[in-house]
């Protein structure tokens, strides 16, 4: 009898245990569920929710909450949980990291690009960065990996798997020709001369691509990255011209040819599954695998309105200390538009000019530079009454950027 009261006891205090145990648990994860749910209710008021480029897809029906993915996101607060599952926060400052895909361990995370309501045309690749035409691949930012340490990995891995393919060299054929020189294509071309393939690259503006008409102090690489024939870039708070500089470099010593200001008119598919590739110079080029790495910058997209092919209106920003004493419209609400006005606010009369009366999509870096910068009015806001310009010829200034 003695025992039995003993295990009745033993048995009662554990689960009196387990009971308070789950009271706070249950206790902290509805206080933290309510924590997000307040920063999704932020989110959505500020444009962030809705993602806008690569961004994690949670299945709810497998996801179990273990916050792995929420604790090794690099840029804190895409992620959260909420009631237990894993939902997305402020999802356009997603950058593509994927660390949360790798560390699921229920493989309830996946990557993907657009949603129903906002959606981006990519083209599709697949595991070895293969589109459905045979020897055509695609690296970088074309296909949703725009941070630059993604695409010069993803250039290099691209570059590995054409080289499986190729089983001998032909003279006068190329073994793959890259376009485009940008962190992708720079990444490739060094890989595939470490591989030992025959490959030209193109780019039909300045080595760099979309990195070279950043403005020349932008901080364009936060972390260390790997790159073919180089090795580790150790730099952090890398500005454009520090990386242009290595890529000059390496590009020289490993003696790549790359063709500047030379523009890819047309790609044809000729015998024996080969293309040939027409330039802007007139030359003619034939290879046996083509690798995508334009990014989606490409050529500006301009405005079609009166007044856009005047002198004073400019579409890239690429040596903002150098302009002072001017009136200056930005147009934009991007983080492309908020850096460039930051960085003219100095020593220029700038109005920042905006569809919205909110930024959304932007850095919290920029969102909260620019909040200062509208306060103590260095910079102007002026919000469009209409989804586009009607003519530039009524502002009266200096400069217009459109970014």
């Amino acid at each position: 009898m003695e025992s039995l009261i003993e295990q009745i006891i033993i048995y009662g205090i554990v689960i009196i245990l387990f009971v308070v145990i789950l009271y706070f648990y249950m206790r902290s994860r509805k206080k933290k569920s309510h924590e997000v749910s307040k920063k999704i209710a932020r989110a959505k008021e500020e444009g962030l929710y809705e993602p806008n480029s690569l961004h994690p897809y949670i299945d709810l029906d497998l996801c179990i909450g273990t916050a792995a993915c929420v604790n090794v996101c690099p840029e804190k607060d895409i992620l959260g949980i909420v009631d237990g599952k894993a939902t997305l926060i402020n999802s356009s400052n997603c950058i593509g990291h994927g660390a949360c895909f790798h560390s699921c361990p229920v493989e309830a995370i996946s990557l993907r690009i657009g949603t129903e309501k906002r959606g981006v045309e990519l083209p599709h690749v697949n595991e070895n960065f293969e589109t459905n035409m045979k020897g055509i691949f695609i690296a970088g930012e074309l296909g949703g990996m725009g941070l630059i340490k993604n695409s010069v990995e993803q250039g290099r891995q691209a570059m590995d798997n054409i080289a499986r393919t190729i089983n001998d060299h032909e003279k006068d054929v190329l073994d793959v020709a890259v376009i485009g020189a940008g962190p992708a294509g720079i990444s490739a071309s060094l890989q595939a001369k470490k591989l030992g393939l025959s490959c030209v690259t193109f780019e039909q503006d300045s080595l760099g691509g979309t990195v070279y008409h950043f403005p020349r102090s932008k901080i364009v690489m936060t972390a260390p990255m790997e790159l073919p024939l180089y090795g580790k870039v150790k730099l952090f708070n890398t500005s454009k011209d520090e990386l242009l500089g290595i890529w000059m470099k390496v590009i020289r010593e490993n003696d790549l040819k790359v063709f500047e200001n030379t523009k890819v008119e047309n790609i044809k598919l000729v015998s024996n599954g080969k293309f040939r590739i027409e330039t802007s110079t007139g030359k003619t080029f034939t290879t046996k695998n083509i690798l995508l790495a334009t990014g989606r910058r490409g050529t500006p997209r301009r405005l079609n309105i009166p007044g856009e092919d005047k002198q004073k209106v400019f579409y890239r920003l690429l040596e903002p200390e150098r302009i002072r004493g001017k009136k200056i419209v930005v147009v934009g609400g991007g983080d492309s538009a908020i850096e460039a006005a930051l960085l003219l606010k100095d020593h220029n009369e700038v109005t920042l000019s905006y569809r919205r009366d909110k930024f959304s999509r932007i850095k919290p870096d920029n969102k909260e530079h620019i909040g200062k910068a509208i306060k103590s009015h260095e910079i102007k806001p002026k919000i469009l009454n209409n989804l586009s310009i009607p003519s530039l010829n009524h502002f009266k200034i200096r400069h217009f950027v459109h970014v």
